[in-house]
């Protein structure tokens, strides 16, 4: 075995240690970070193998960076807004969280979001967007979706646009708020996405909700 693939195989045992040691980590950062060394093992092996030691530590930069890009990074800016939601929405019922694929997620229930039927906005639910917009406001890198979905409750023919007003009428509160409309996306998915069996009124509430997920695209992230 020559020097430059006994340095390969060394790089790739240390970075298969490292990836055990995400077992530790949350999801997401499991996934992030599980992303970066993978690339840097394809990247440092590479190195290694044709231009020794220096450019195996180049190809482990170079990896890593192309194994973190390929969807969302969960940034220090992400990690701020999730944290004035969550002291925002304190006993509203408004669940915040981070998703697998680093992105934050607001699902927002029925009894603050919308009343049966309609698309309006609520009250309640303006307050959670008020300061929802001025976290998209200060990341301006972001992209955000709106996702509308309703009980089984009457037929698709009502549900499906109802669901697509009620992402649209979030969409257009946050416009007016000062964040630019070409970074959003707005879905409606009427009933066919339950949470819950729609057999009493409060599975159906459950139902009745609006989620709203907000993502920083790593390849714009990083320019």
């Amino acid at each position: 075995m020559t020097q430059r693939t006994t340095q390969a195989v060394l790089i790739t045992t240390l970075l298969a240690f490292g990836l055990a040691g995400c077992e530790t980590m949350s999801q997401t950062q499991q996934d992030t970070g599980k992303g970066a060394m993978i690339g840097a093992a394809a990247g440092a092996v590479l190195g290694a193998i044709t231009g020794g030691s220096k450019d195996a530590g180049k190809g482990a930069v170079i990896g890593g960076a192309v194994g973190a890009v390929g969807g969302y990074i969960w940034s220090q800016k992400m990690q701020e807004q999730k944290a004035a939601m969550e002291k925002a929405t304190v006993g509203t019922g408004v669940a915040v969280s981070q998703t697998a694929d680093n992105r934050l997620k607001l699902d927002i229930p029925s009894d603050i979001s919308f009343d049966v039927g309609r698309s309006t906005v609520k009250s309640d639910f303006a307050q959670v967007l008020d300061q929802f917009a001025a976290g998209l406001v200060k990341n301006p890198a972001t992209t955000v979706n709106i996702v509308g979905h309703t009980d089984s409750t009457g037929s698709d023919a009502i549900n499906n646009p109802l669901s697509q007003d009620r992402a649209n009428s979030a969409r257009d509160y946050l416009i007016a708020k000062g964040v630019a409309a070409t970074r959003f996306s707005t879905e409606g998915r009427g009933s066919r996405e339950p949470v819950a069996d729609n057999t009493t009124a409060a599975t159906r509430a459950k139902n009745r909700r609006v989620e709203i997920f907000i993502g920083e695209p790593a390849n714009v992230a990083q320019k």
